[in-house]
């Protein structure tokens, strides 16, 4: 088996009344690519934090990268490159001038070699010398990639990295994701995107702070139950608000020119596409389940009760 580089139990973490973070317990194994899900406020970003020692649990344990996330988050923070959700280097300085400064705090020795080969890696060379507040958002992402691995880290922490950025960014991104994979750092990345969820191998969903379930992305489409029929037909916004008055029919999402149903109890659900069978313009396939449909259960499942 692999090595757990993140292995915590129980943590939770508290802002006043409200609880951000609820005994959530994670393992990551290195090597990894761990997609780390949830809607907005979940506590993806909460969480994050007390991984790599910026913030300390009020309750739970555990280790990263070896080191005690309540007494060692100095070390830690020394081998994690984390990159947060916002853009958070120099505008007024250059490319080049950003690393530098980041290699100092960090007292890199040969800093100027490390942070040409860091400009190199990631395709920098010929903006090194621009303006970080000029960058799109694209090649910002790729600036703060390549901050977080200047001091060579064996964890990378990505908090929605590729909020905002055009489809071929992000895919160019994820590129140099697996890249870094395959090298053996690594990753464990909050995302919204479902497409990016299906290229981690395994996944995490968190809600209103509690950890919902944890797996590949085939273990959670199994562990869901979900039944999903494609059906195909005219007037599929008027199916749509039909099918929606049964409980069985739990999600009905038009796409396109035709609907997907799904739901957890087939019998009933096959109950309630029966009446529609007999009609010849209507074309029924059962269809496999996407992540996108088990998120969306487990958000209805989910409760914010704090």
């Amino acid at each position: 088996m692999s090595e757990a580089v993140i292995q915590v139990k129980e943590l939770s973490k508290h802002f006043g009344s409200k609880t951000a973070v609820n005994k959530v317990s994670l393992t990551v194994n290195q090597g990894d690519i761990f997609g780390f899900l949830g809607p907005n406020g979940s506590g993806k970003t909460t969480t994050i934090r007390l991984l790599c020692g910026l913030l300390t649990p009020d309750h739970g344990e555990g280790h990263c990268l070896g080191y005690d996330i309540r007494t060692q988050a100095t070390q830690i923070k020394r081998e994690v490159g984390y990159m947060t959700q916002r853009f958070s280097f120099y505008e007024d300085l250059t490319i080049r001038e950003n690393l530098e400064f980041v290699a100092r705090i960090y007292a890199m020795r040969r800093l100027k070699t490390a942070v040409t080969k860091a400009i190199e890696n990631l395709g920098l060379t010929h903006r090194q010398h621009q303006l970080a507040g000029a960058l799109s958002g694209g090649w910002k992402q790729r600036l703060a990639l390549a901050a977080c691995m200047l001091h060579r880290p064996r964890l990378l922490l990505l908090d929605e990295p590729t909020a905002g950025v055009d489809p071929q960014a992000r895919r160019d991104f994820w590129d140099e994701i697996h890249a870094l994979a395959s090298s053996g750092v690594t990753v464990l990345v909050s995302t919204h995107y479902m497409d990016e969820a299906e290229r981690c191998n395994r996944l995490a969903y968190i809600s209103h702070g509690d950890l919902m379930a944890a797996g590949t992305p085939q273990e959670l489409i199994d562990i869901s139950g979900l039944v999903t029929w494609t059906l195909e037909g005219p007037n599929i916004h008027e199916l749509a608000r039909e099918l929606r008055q049964s409980p069985a029919a739990q999600q009905v999402v038009p796409f396109g020119n035709s609907l997907h149903v799904s739901g957890t109890d087939s019998v009933a659900l096959a109950r309630v596409l029966d009446p529609f069978r007999h009609n010849p313009d209507y074309r029924f396939q059962e269809a496999k389940p996407s992540l996108e449909d088990v998120f969306i259960d487990l958000t209805s499942r989910s409760v914010d009760t704090r």
